[in-house]
């Protein structure tokens, strides 16, 4: 997700690179980022698909699958030896140990959210997480706002409660994935990894809980989805779901400026907006509409602020 899952599932966002001379690189950054954010767009149709399955058990698959998977990339991309260094220190475990578990309530409530058919909700929800970051950073960071960024988050209030009458109560959903992300992102970047390794590292940590409830499940219901192997097939596709994204950002954000790259990040959750709609059928009434617009006029204020403090050379805030 994140990045996201992920992210849509979003992903905390990298340090920042310097911008390649080489536009052919460029074309290629471009390309990957987007292909990220479409998979991360389009990543409802695989939890739709597996909704008999549960979500407990499509996280805990998607866990131990996304392992593997990235097992194989830090192998052969050499990095064990940044993941053994990162094991021995006790404090850094212990802050991804919390990042981990802010994860896995992000997927496991995004997966919920798929099941129950409340995707327009979760696609809201990753709307307002840059919002969310900036107020994670004034509250426990002591960073100060500047006027256009205090416009956007007062906008971004103004929806929720919109939102919030729109559904006939609080949009936990939105709330709990902007909001697990947004501290996931807070402590992720005290770790200190890259996102491949920094992904193992977090699936390594929720492997035990995650391998312990698949056989729970196993020996109290049976093989159940593990005997169809179309569901089965599905369940394994969740790794590389996972991580493939999550790769692919990382290469676009070595080539491409995170300027460019945020123009990117809104592709996903107005995909699932879109899938949520069109392909789910879900509800949109007026009041609900009212609020994507004003949040996506929240996010295009704030956009403009970034842009703005970009190109005058100042330290975004």
């Amino acid at each position: 997700m994140s990045l996201p899952e992920s992210a849509p599932e979003a992903v905390p966002a990298a340090a920042a690179a310097p911008p390649v001379v080489d536009p052919r690189e460029g074309r290629k950054g471009v390309a990957a980022a987007l292909a990220a954010y479409l998979l991360w767009g389009f990543l409802p149709l695989l939890f739709r698909a597996l909704d008999s399955v549960g979500s407990v058990l499509i996280v805990a698959e998607r866990t131990l699958w996304s392992l593997v998977l990235l097992a194989v990339v830090v192998f052969l991309t050499t990095r064990f030896g940044e993941v053994r260094e990162f094991f021995r220190d006790r404090r850094k475990v212990g802050v991804m140990a919390l990042s981990s578990v802010l994860l896995a309530v992000n997927w496991l409530l995004y997966v919920w959210a798929v099941e129950t058919g409340q995707v327009l909700e979760a696609s809201f929800g990753y709307f307002i997480n840059p919002l969310v970051n900036i107020a994670i950073g004034m509250v426990l960071l002591g960073e100060r706002q500047n006027r256009l960024q205090t416009v956007s988050i007062a906008m971004a209030m103004v929806a929720i409660a919109i939102q919030a009458m729109g559904i006939g109560t609080v949009p936990y959903i939105a709330l709990g994935l902007a909001f697990s992300f947004g501290f996931y992102g807070y402590f992720r970047k005290t770790a200190m990894l890259g996102p491949a390794t920094g992904l193992f590292a977090e699936t390594a940590i929720l492997a035990p809980a995650a391998l312990a409830y698949v056989g729970f499940s196993i020996i109290t219901a049976g093989w159940g989805p593990h005997a169809d192997p179309g569901t089965m097939l599905l369940l394994i596709f969740t790794g590389p779901a996972t991580a493939v994204p999550l790769l692919l950002f990382a290469f676009a954000v070595q080539r491409l400026r995170l300027t460019t790259i945020g123009m990117f990040q809104y592709i996903a959750p107005s995909l699932q907006f879109l899938v949520a709609i069109f392909i789910f059928g879900e509800e949109l009434n007026g009041l609900r509409l009212l609020s994507f617009v004003l949040i996506w006029l929240s996010l295009v204020v704030f956009s403009y602020d970034s842009f703005r403090r970009r190109g005058r050379g100042l330290k975004p805030a």
